[in-house]
């Protein structure tokens, strides 16, 4: 049995319903994950947008990035995002993933978090385009955050993953239905993190 099938069948469903959440710590050495992460931080072309929050323009407290096929845009928060092209590094963890989930993404959404005082707000991963019941592969380089989930209809139901350098987590099925996601900000955090959503576009 090869590593990815031991991955497989040792995880469990971490959500207690109306959805599904899967965590694999190890899908890539130290070594990968480094090599990984350094060239991510040189070689993609960062930005930080501006996103429509209350009525007001603010900068994302984070840096972005959207590669992916050609004419498969993404727009959320009022910003529309066009794809670059897939990058050799990029195309290396596609296909990782790939053979371990069984599916082809289209694209991938990257936040590259400078420190612990960059953060993602709570939110579903619900647009139009990424179809009814979405599948998404989240990837983590760098340093390890925490990843919270909060039920919509029953604020007693609470999840914290922290996802570690070289991870995966994977939601899937009915999550983005009844389940938000947020990144909180870490003020003993002092190094950076990349993190890739790997999609599909429908």
């Amino acid at each position: 049995m090869n590593l990815f099938e031991n991955l497989e069948t040792s995880n469990k469903n971490l959500l207690p319903k109306d959805g599904e959440l899967f965590y694999y710590p190890a899908i890539f050495d130290a070594e990968t994950s480094n090599r990984l992460f350094n060239a991510l931080l040189a070689k993609i072309n960062w930005r930080q947008d501006k996103i429509r929050m209350f009525g007001k323009w603010i900068n994302q407290p984070r840096m972005t990035a959207f590669y992916g096929d050609v004419e498969k845009s993404y727009t959320y928060s009022h910003l529309k995002m066009e794809p670059e092209p897939w990058i050799e590094e990029l195309l290396e963890i596609k296909g990782k993933l790939a053979e371990f989930l069984n599916l082809e993404f289209s694209s991938v959404l990257m936040n590259l978090y400078r420190d612990g005082n960059d953060s993602m707000g709570w939110h579903s991963d619900d647009e139009p385009e990424l179809g009814v019941n979405p599948e998404i592969a989240s990837v983590s380089f760098g340093a390890s955050r925490q990843f919270k989930l909060r039920h919509r209809q029953d604020s007693s139901l609470q999840k914290k993953v922290c996802m570690e350098s070289g991870s995966l987590l994977v939601m899937k099925g009915n999550t983005q239905h009844y389940w938000q996601h947020s990144i909180p900000k870490e003020k003993k955090v002092l190094v950076p993190r990349i993190n890739l959503t790997f999609r599909k576009i429908v």
